[in-house]
């Protein structure tokens, strides 16, 4: 790489590094293995600057590699081996019981992604919590406009009944602030 290309790549970071990092948490569901996740893909990344066609649309190499190196660290180290409890260990009062309720929503929803299969996972963050169109996840996944709408509307199918047996007071379309899907 050379200094240009360097100055280039780093500008590229500094200006998406943050919506990266929150791709790569909603990916993992814990902020330390997406930093992890996003620096793997970074440095993929910039070993191949030089080489990337399109220097205008860096950011769908970068999420495409950030969700093939979740899919095979999910492989490697077998992650999503967690005990699920159904009940908190404190039940907390007053005014801090709302707020305690909204981290025990998020926690639910939070946990009903992380049992989606990977690809539905996937589907499910870029198309609602980063707002992205079909065209665009099917390109940054390298599948069909038909997948991406497949598996959302099994990911959706999966998450309402996963929701609906914890029991949570919102709606998975609803969690990310983005509106309900008819």
């Amino acid at each position: 790489m050379n200094a240009d290309e360097e100055r280039q790549f780093r500008e590229f970071v500094a200006a998406r590094s943050r919506s990266l990092l929150h791709t790569a948490y909603l990916l993992t569901g814990d902020w330390e293995q997406g930093r992890d996740l996003l620096q793997t893909a970074l440095a993929s990344t910039a070993r191949r600057w030089s080489r990337l066609r399109d220097r205008e649309q860096p950011e769908i190499y970068v999420r495409r590699a950030l969700y093939h190196a979740q899919v095979d660290r999910f492989r490697l180290l077998s992650w999503g081996r967690e005990t699920v409890t159904d009940t908190l260990p404190d039940q907390p009062s007053g005014q801090v019981a709302d707020w305690a309720d909204t981290v025990v929503q998020r926690q639910d929803i939070m946990a009903a992604l992380r049992r989606l299969p990977k690809r539905q996972r996937a589907v499910i963050v870029l198309r609602y919590f980063e707002d992205r169109p079909d065209n665009e996840i099917a390109a940054i996944l390298g599948v069909a406009q038909g997948t991406v709408r497949s598996q959302t509307h099994k990911a959706l199918t999966s998450l309402r009944a996963t929701l609906a047996e914890t029991g949570p007071s919102v709606s998975p379309c609803t969690a990310s602030g983005r509106g309900v899907i008819a």
